[in-house]
């Protein structure tokens, strides 16, 4: 079983009319999302370029679909223009909100919930509009919170909310206060905009934690690491990409019970090949190519056992793919949240969590060294830094993109 726990936090100060509607539906829609997620993660790798990293592209394309629903003017071509359409146009946002409504609903050993919260300085007045299409977006929650309350005794609102559908998935009050909240705009209103994935899944196939043994991990400088191997020999969908000027590398796909879900593991072919030229082969087309490159093969799977967590500042990246103006106190245009603020966002942060262990429960004491029968099947060793992709089959929907370079590291 898999877990992964995801939070992704939009903290927003201040924010302050109308776009035409995209034509881009269906598939064409969940294209643009690959495209955006794959942006993001490559942006990401530059500056995050020597630690295990995890990200949402899903839960984070809500929280500026939510700034969306309230842009006007450049503000919102921006926001177009990074994300490819535009929710203000109601067909776009049925046909976004929709599987939004459904993933909750999975079972057999699979639930995905996502869910939105916009907190809101206290005085602020919202448009009717916006507060109608805000309530219909991706579950989402208006609250009111004074933000100048010294105690942040409103935070613990919004950890509450966040608890109520997983627990174990926080928000935590210095990440809200590292962006400066009081100190930065005192004298402005704030706002908060929080998206939450939370994600069980269950293998169709389990791993055996009899089966586990701790091996060597190859690291980026070629030091090992030895770490909780995970195995076991089954019929997978399989794959190996690359054009002829390009690196290749292999893909593995890992599904879960109820087939919504699918874990997409990805390693150059060549153990010579650091991750980061695969990472500069990834595009959407290529992730798209995986949907149709893959065949049915009987493998014997090696796969680490890893925890990370990441949490980082989304300004500068959002900044870079071209979202800028809703961070200018002078250029933000958010009069279709409120008429009569001048309202921007101050910050902008995410967090995330995964967990892949052998059923989801977390390990107990080291295991025993087991010694694995060979077999005469294919094997693929994730034993070095790979890549890995959460998707919705039904739609190919992004959920969640991220890679390990050392699963010994607790981040």
């Amino acid at each position: 079983m898999h877990q992964l726990f995801v939070t992704s936090l939009l903290v927003c100060l201040c924010l302050m009319e109308h776009c035409h509607g995209n034509s881009s539906l269906g598939n064409s829609l969940n294209d643009l999302h690959t495209r955006f997620g794959v942006s993001l993660y490559r942006t990401l790798t530059e500056t995050e370029n020597n630690s295990n990293l995890i990200m949402s592209p899903a839960s984070i394309s809500l929280c500026l679909g939510l700034l969306q629903l309230g842009a006007r003017g450049n503000t919102l071509a921006q926001l177009e223009g990074t994300l490819g359409y535009d929710v203000n146009d109601a067909r776009v946002r049925d046909v976004l909100s929709q599987p939004q409504g459904d993933l909750g609903n999975s079972s057999d050993g699979v639930r995905l919930q996502l869910a939105n919260a916009l907190f809101v300085q206290s005085g602020v007045k919202l448009l009717p509009e916006f507060t109608q299409h805000a309530l219909e977006w991706g579950n989402s929650s208006l609250l009111s919170v004074n933000f100048s309350n010294s105690n942040h005794t409103q935070l613990h609102q919004l950890a509450r909310y966040q608890n109520k559908a997983e627990d174990q998935l926080q928000i935590r009050q210095d990440t809200l206060q590292s962006g400066g909240l009081q100190e930065e705009v005192p004298m402005l209103p704030h706002m908060a905009l929080v998206s939450t994935v939370v994600f069980h899944g269950a293998w169709q196939k389990q791993f055996h934690f009899s089966e586990t043994q701790n091996l060597p991990f190859i690291l980026t400088d070629g030091s090992t690491v030895k770490v909780p191997m995970m195995y076991q020999s089954t019929e997978v969908n399989f794959g190996q990409f690359g054009l002829l000027s390009e690196q290749p590398y292999t893909v593995l796909e890992l599904p879960y019970l109820d087939h919504s879900l699918r874990l997409l593991v990805a390693l150059p072919s060549d153990r010579k090949t650091p991750l980061s030229q695969l990472e500069s082969q990834l595009t959407a087309r290529a992730v798209g190519l995986w949907d149709t490159g893959l065949r049915r093969t009987k493998m014997d799977i090696f796969c680490p056992r890893f925890k990370m967590e990441s949490r980082f500042n989304l300004k500068p990246v959002l900044q870079y793919l071209g979202v800028s103006d809703v961070f200018s106190p002078s250029a933000a245009d958010f009069r279709g949240i409120s008429d009569g603020e001048r309202l921007f966002v101050s910050e902008a942060f995410h967090e995330a969590r995964i967990e892949v262990t052998e059923d989801g429960t977390k390990a107990g004491s080291a295991t025993a060294m087991v010694l694995l029968k060979r077999s005469r099947s294919a094997v693929f060793k994730a034993d070095r830094p790979f890549l890995f992709i959460l998707r919705q089959i039904s739609t190919g929907s992004l959920l969640f993109i991220g890679r390990v370079l050392n699963p010994a590291e607790m981040h």
